[in-house]
């Protein structure tokens, strides 16, 4: 899971490393930070998020606040979605796109306030939003936070609300991209009904200085529920099982937002913003590609990124993403395929897996039916 070029020397550190340590966990690099890949393991970990609960660390991701009269009008003009029609307490997915329309960065923006919006990229990325959110221009001013003091924390799982309702009740009535501002021990805490795993869960950011107390306290609420620490491993698993891409991943700017399957996320009539022109010529002319799923016919076949995908002699796509499902008992993956008479729906396809062909129906994700609820 490491990014070529990532040396021991250069990555920085969650906070909470000790703990991680003290738990056996097996780190490694990941964005360029030091974390916690797996605890017990990847396929223990999936299980725990997918039957009970699991705890996160996700300190690696981005987290910048924008606040002033100027911020909404900034960030309608640099991300696809449309923030106006978020409520104060409301969380919004949101794309950056290149002026070809290609998929800069996937982030989250959460609306705080009428003029306060906190949004939180993917850690690879989070230096290069910041200095677009910088360059940006604004009619009103407005005022950049770049929290690198924050730490990230995701409680995910079916009896995930017990967990987090027992330190912070006013999360009982968040549904799912609703968020809240409380406190821990006098300290501010954003608490979100929102994850990456297709589980019902809370994500939660607060300042450094408290996060390991909060996340003793969450281990051992997760504990007494039957549940364990995950890392990014089975994180990644469980958001593949969802069909949701993963930036630099499945998301490059190479694909646009129409490409990868994510025109729900694009408001193409709120007004002008980076690469708007370029999807309308695309929405108007077709699709040269399109993300779908592939789900392997034997267990035997497990697909991973770059793997060719075939119809009979022709080459008709690449797999982007791929794993074995715990879940459905059979290979999985993102490719990126070409639409029209080529490859539809329900199709069967061939991924060549090291010179062996391995036979795959092409389907619509989410792969296993776990909708946030």
């Amino acid at each position: 899971m490491a990014e070529a070029g990532e040396g021991a020397e250069e990555l920085k550190r969650t906070p909470l490393e000790d703990l991680h340590r003290s738990l056996g966990a097996k780190l490694g690099p990941f964005a360029g930070w030091r974390m916690p890949i797996e605890y017990e393991g990847a396929l223990a970990e999936h299980r725990s998020v997918r039957d009970r609960v699991g705890l996160f660390d996700l300190t690696h991701l981005g987290k910048v606040e924008v606040t002033g009269p100027g911020a909404l009008g900034m960030l309608q003009r640099m991300v696809t979605n449309d923030l106006s029609r978020s409520a104060v307490g409301e969380a919004q997915y949101n794309l950056v796109l290149n002026e070809g329309g290609g998929v800069i960065e996937d982030l989250i923006v959460y609306r705080l306030g009428q003029e306060r919006f906190f949004v939180v990229p993917n850690a690879s990325n989070a230096p290069r939003v910041l200095r677009m959110l910088e360059e940006e221009k604004a009619d009103e001013p407005l005022h950049l936070i770049y929290h690198q003091d924050w730490c990230f924390l995701a409680v995910q799982g079916p009896r995930a609300v017990d967990v987090v309702t027992g330190l912070f009740p006013e999360a009982a009535e968040l549904t799912f991209m609703r968020c809240v501002e409380t406190e821990y021990h006098r300290r501010p805490v954003i608490v979100t009904r929102s994850g990456y795993t297709g589980e019902v869960g809370f994500e939660l950011f607060t300042y450094q200085d408290i996060a390991e107390a909060l996340w003793e306290e969450l281990l051992d609420a997760v504990r007494r529920a039957g549940g364990a620490p995950c890392g990014l491993a089975a994180r990644d698993v469980l958001r593949l099982e969802m069909g949701y891409p993963l930036y630099g991943q499945d998301l490059f700017e190479a694909s646009t937002a129409f490409e990868a399957g994510l025109g729900w996320a694009v408001a193409i009539d709120k007004g002008e913003f980076r690469g708007r022109e370029a999807l309308i010529r695309q929405r108007d002319e077709g699709l040269p590609s399109l993300l779908r799923g592939l789900r392997m016919r034997e267990r035997r076949h497990i697909p991973r990124a770059h793997y060719p995908v075939f119809v009979g002699d022709q080459l008709v796509g690449e797999v982007t993403s791929g794993t074995f499902s715990p879940e459905l008992g059979t290979g999985i993956a993102l490719a990126y395929v070409w639409p029209g008479d080529v490859v539809e729906l329900g199709q069967e396809v061939e991924v060549d897996i090291r010179g062996r062909r391995g036979a795959a129906t092409v389907v619509k994700p989410p792969f296993v039916d776990r909708s946030p609820r």
